[in-house]
């Protein structure tokens, strides 16, 4: 008697927990597909800013199970055809990638953002779009912007840099702009 309630006791809780599994995953699924569609819609609007046009979206690989899937990144800068990102130039690679991390900033902000080097393989007519774009997105969000660009600098609030006033002895500088 004792073992049979400890018997039914476990199958009652591998039951329980095996659906407690089932509704979580239902959320997840639900959660993913909302997340990945306002997304997609913030990375196509993102990539006609950045790039003056064109077109930019996101689709699952395998649609049938959104949590396992892959996502293919599709990009179409204007007067190209329709390629999978791989396929683009550096800029182009580095614009797509910004209006991704972009597009995510849009559907859950977050208070700063790292960008290490991202404006290096832009032309001057992109790089003025990126610096349009951060400064827009800066009143939410604190960007901190690695960068040799004398455009990009030109933008910021302030800077802060490494010299080397003598050989072997490194200082650090910083400029503030009011």
């Amino acid at each position: 008697m004792f073992l049979t309630a400890q018997r039914q006791d476990i199958v009652d809780g591998i039951s329980s927990t095996e659906e407690a599994l089932r509704e979580i995953k239902k959320r997840s699924r639900e959660r993913f597909r909302h997340a990945f569609e306002q997304i997609n819609k913030n990375f196509g609007e993102l990539f006609k800013e950045l790039f003056g046009g064109g077109r930019g979206e996101m689709s699952l690989i395998e649609a049938d199970d959104v949590l396992e899937s892959g996502i293919d990144v599709i990009a179409q800068p204007p007067g190209k055809r329709l390629q999978n990102v791989l396929l683009l130039s550096g800029g182009e690679k580095a614009m797509a990638a910004l209006a991704l991390v972009l597009g995510i900033f849009h559907y859950r902000p977050s208070p700063f953002c790292l960008l290490d080097e991202v404006d290096a393989p832009l032309d001057e007519a992109n790089v003025g779009r990126f610096t349009d774009k951060v400064a827009e997105m800066s009143a939410n969000t604190q960007f901190i912007v690695i960068t040799h660009n004398k455009r990009t600098m030109e933008m910021a609030r302030a800077l802060y840099g490494v010299t080397m006033e003598e050989v072997g002895v490194s200082k650090l500088v910083s400029v503030r702009f009011e």
